[in-house]
């Protein structure tokens, strides 16, 4: 029986720290609102704050025990903050290249613009389907773009052995007027019909040898670095060059990967798409850039994610067996006077509550400063990695977002409140005769 009892308790824990940490911070100020209204209104919340406020006040008497739950829960805090915000910071970074008012074009059935390959006149005919902007010469804004792998060494390494895989992208002047984000900060642009090329800054911070003026060796061929660009989005990783140079370097001829274009709006996708999808001369995929980047991210991010999760659970047990050890060791401690409190009418419920409050002030302690730290080492922290659907490093930015750093604190008040619960659970129970004569 009492191993049912046990085992009942345990499966109720664990669904009420699930429901906690499912909580959005509205819910919890309804709770602590709830909470306060408890202890002023009501005499057993009276009592919990009577012995609550003796806790608190003999924490610098157990200062070295009671750093353990502190510094123990800001390390579970850190560490998952830092691995969600690296999860953000890439999903952001892949959002951000699309928008609703853009499209992506490739052949029928490609999961990514790497496997996608649509001849010159496909190109043609994408860029007469209704729906798409045009500039001022009254031009179509279409960009045919074609997408190929580079391995440049890796800054700060051996030439030989430390290389790395980068996205070349072959592109004409329309990429420039469809991505009005993307912007020259040093050297100038290639020049049309030449081995000259452009990096992205994320790419030149990642990469040896992209500074404007020096030349490097992609394929068969020695180019030209003419300048550096930033979009603040994925395109900072790759390199561009002119696609009529882009082709036959790397034989391609004058087949492309994907299109992009730039719709009158977002309203226009669906004539847009559907004039593709009616025209017997294409067998295409057709997308909003935002959709496609999006999903780009989602496996990437969830792995991340769920990396983080599983290393802070891990992590986390850690921390509250700490917790445990501690406040059973502060019980312990405490025991005649807790009895004592018992023996002249106060009841188990305020003593629960009130050792329970204590571990979860120390919990939430410990979380803030694991998310401070977290903010201070790896917020804006740039990093890189293999993309999903590219032939390059995608590099990005760690982004410890406001609901990150949320998600932080409610796991270091789940550790506080699973390592108080037993221990105050225990001191409530202790008869108070036993208690009364522990020393």
């Amino acid at each position: 029986m009492k191993f049912l009892i046990g085992l009942a308790t345990f499966v109720a824990v664990i669904i009420g720290v699930v429901v906690f940490l499912s909580l959005p911070w509205p819910g919890m100020l309804v709770l602590l609102a709830l909470l306060a209204l408890w202890m002023v209104l009501t005499r057993r919340g009276q009592q919990t704050w009577s012995v609550t406020a003796v806790g608190i006040s003999t924490l610098p008497q157990r200062l070295g025990s009671s750093a353990v739950i502190v510094i123990g829960i800001a390390g579970v805090v850190a560490v998952l903050v830092a691995m969600l915000a690296m999860a953000d910071g890439y999903r952001e970074t892949l959002r951000r290249t699309g928008s609703d008012d853009t499209a992506i074009v490739m052949r029928g059935g490609s999961a990514a613009e790497v496997s996608s390959v649509l001849d010159h006149e496909s190109t043609l005919v994408i860029a007469q389907a209704p729906g798409i902007a045009r500039d001022d010469q009254g031009k179509p804004i279409v960009s045919p773009e074609l997408v190929v792998a580079a391995n440049l060494p890796m800054k700060g390494g051996d030439p030989e052995r430390d290389v790395g895989s980068v996205q070349l992208r072959g592109v004409g002047d329309e990429a420039w007027k469809l991505r009005t984000n993307a912007k020259i900060i040093a050297g100038r642009k290639f020049e049309p019909g030449k081995y000259e090329l452009v990096a992205g800054k994320g790419a030149q911070h990642q990469f040896a040898g992209l500074e404007p003026g020096k030349q490097i060796k992609l394929g068969s061929q020695t180019w030209t670095v003419t300048g550096i660009f930033a979009s603040n989005d994925a395109m900072d990783s790759e390199l561009w060059a002119d696609s009529g140079i882009v082709g036959p370097a790397y034989r391609r001829g004058s087949s492309m990967t994907t299109v992009f274009a730039k719709l009158t709006g977002a309203a226009a996708f669906d004539k847009f798409k559907a004039a593709l999808a009616s025209d017997p001369r294409l067998q295409t995929d057709v997308s909003t850039t935002l959709d496609y980047f999006s999903k780009q991210s989602e496996g990437t991010t969830k792995a991340i994610t769920i990396i983080g999760i599983v290393v802070g659970a891990i992590m986390a047990i850690g921390a509250v067996f700490g917790a445990l050890n501690t406040m059973f060791a502060a019980v312990a401690t405490r025991a005649r006077e807790i009895a004592t409190l018992r023996a002249i009418g106060f009841r188990g419920l305020p003593v629960v509550m009130a050792i329970m409050l204590e571990t979860m002030l120390l919990a939430l302690a410990g979380g803030a400063l694991g998310g401070v730290i977290a903010w201070l080492i790896f917020n804006g922290y740039t990093a890189s990695t293999l993309a999903a659907g590219t032939t390059g490093q995608l590099t990005f930015e760690f982004k410890v977002a406001p609901a990150v750093l949320w998600t932080g604190l409610k796991w270091a008040l789940a550790i506080g409140f699973v390592g108080g619960l037993f221990p105050a659970v225990r001191a409530a129970r202790l008869p108070v005769t036993t208690a009364l004569r522990e020393l």
